[in-house]
């Protein structure tokens, strides 16, 4: 029963580590660009919900919508008038672009919030499922069914929409979607709008569960990327599969060899991944 405990931990876990890897493996996939602030997105997101929670008493859960909607509106701007201005340059270029973008993301947050960690704790925080001697806290079920819910409507809309039906061309073949009329520049901002949107309900879920602090971003970063190379970029399931696993070898590794271990297997696994398969696990399936 420990270990199956230790295993709904992980899962639960994984779930919210699958919606933030959503964002970047759709931005990357599509744009070619790996956005390395997109922990800053998330750590924005993460203040959204806790100050529509502080003066406005909006439960946590219910401001995910808003949240992702200003987020949209700040990463559609900020690939239309910024990033756009690069996109099709070297790797190396928007690489840069997106660390200073970071940079000054976090030191804002820091100068127009402080550095004082803050926490969302809605008065059901502590609820908690028995199901015999398992116990399932109900704000982390909530929160993997909602990340879960999130990514099938990413699904359908990439699959059942015109406008997903252009980010997939446009990931494709640029040249091609082109001479389809696609327009290129249009697509770029509203891809981009959309994986911003899904860090900000990314970090909707992580002030509820493990608070809100300006220098949060670094390290959501670096789980998203490992998520996405162990998922498999190109694949809209990979990111799910990535974030399942990572949160698995966390809960396991902390339990078993103690928390200090929990990121020497995160990336332990990253690299067996890139030696094993370097596609990552689902990458190139559909």
């Amino acid at each position: 029963m420990f270990t199956l405990q230790i295993a709904i931990n992980g899962i639960l876990l994984g779930g919210l580590y699958a919606l933030m890897a959503l964002g970047m493996s759709l931005i990357w996939g599509v744009m070619n660009i790996i956005n390395i602030a997109h922990g800053a997105f998330i750590m924005l997101g993460a203040y959204v919900t806790f100050f529509l929670f502080r003066y406005l008493g909006l439960d946590p859960f219910l401001s995910i919508p808003l949240s992702m909607l200003v987020l949209f509106i700040f990463g559609f701007l900020l690939q239309r008038y910024l990033i756009n201005w690069v996109v099709q340059a070297t790797m190396f270029i928007t690489l840069l672009l997106a660390f200073g973008i970071d940079i000054l993301l976090t030191n804002g947050a820091r100068i127009a919030f402080s550095a004082n960690f803050y926490r969302v704790n809605p008065s059901y925080g502590g609820a908690r499922l028995d199901l015999g001697s398992l116990t399932i806290p109900e704000v982390r079920l909530a929160a993997f069914l909602v990340a879960l819910l999130i990514a099938l409507l990413l699904f359908l809309l990439l699959k059942r929409t015109k406008l997903g039906r252009a980010i997939r061309a446009t990931a494709q073949d640029l040249t091609a979607a082109r001479l389809t009329g696609v327009k290129v520049a249009h697509i770029y901002a509203l891809t981009f709008g959309i994986g911003v949107a899904l860090a900000g309900a990314a970090g909707s879920l992580w002030s509820v569960l493990f608070g809100v602090h300006p220098a949060m971003g670094g390290p959501l970063t670096l789980k998203s990327f490992v998520v996405v190379i162990i998922g498999g970029l190109g694949s809209t399931t990979g990111p799910i599969v990535g974030g399942l696993i990572l949160g698995l070898a966390e809960v396991f590794s902390s339990a078993w060899l103690g928390d200090t271990w929990k990121n020497v297997i995160s990336f332990g696994l990253l690299v067996l991944i890139l030696v094993i398969r370097p596609q990552g696990i689902l990458g190139g399936t559909k």
